[in-house]
C-alpha cells in the first residue's frame, strides 16, 4: 500500500467552496484502478491549508494509472481552480506498524 500525501493551499476565502468541490470530485478519484481510500484534513493553525491523504495499491496506480488518465484531468478541473499554489505531493510506504491496543 502506498500513501500519497498532498499539501493543498487554497486561495483565501475559498475554503467552503473548495470543500464542496472535493465532495464533487470524490467519485472521480474513487473510480481509479488501484484506489483504496482517501481523506481530507483541514489545518488548524493555517487557514486554507489542507492535507489530502490517498491510499493506493501501488505507486504506479497513482503516478501512471490515475495521473496520466482523463479522470485526473477531470478531478483537477473540479478542484484545481481553488489552489493558491501547486500542491506538494509525496508518497510513503509502511516502515513499521503497530497493532491498536
Amino acid at each position: 500500500m502506498i500513501l500519497e500525501e498532498a499539501v493543498l493551499s487554497v486561495r483565501e476565502g475559498d475554503a467552503t467552496a473548495f470543500e464542496a468541490a472535493m465532495v464533487k470530485a470524490a467519485p472521480v478519484i474513487a473510480g481509479a484502478a488501484g484506489y483504496l481510500s482517501h481523506e481530507l484534513q483541514r489545518c488548524v493553525e493555517t487557514p486554507g491549508r489542507y492535507l489530502l491523504l490517498v491510499r493506493w495499491e501501488t505507486l504506479e496506480a497513482h503516478t501512471v494509472g490515475f495521473r496520466q488518465s482523463a479522470a485526473f484531468a477531470e478531478w483537477r478541473a473540479i478542484v484545481g481552480p481553488f489552489f493558491a499554489v501547486p500542491p506538494v505531493v509525496e508518497h510513503y510506504e509502511t516502515a513499521l506498524e503497530w497493532p491498536v491496543l
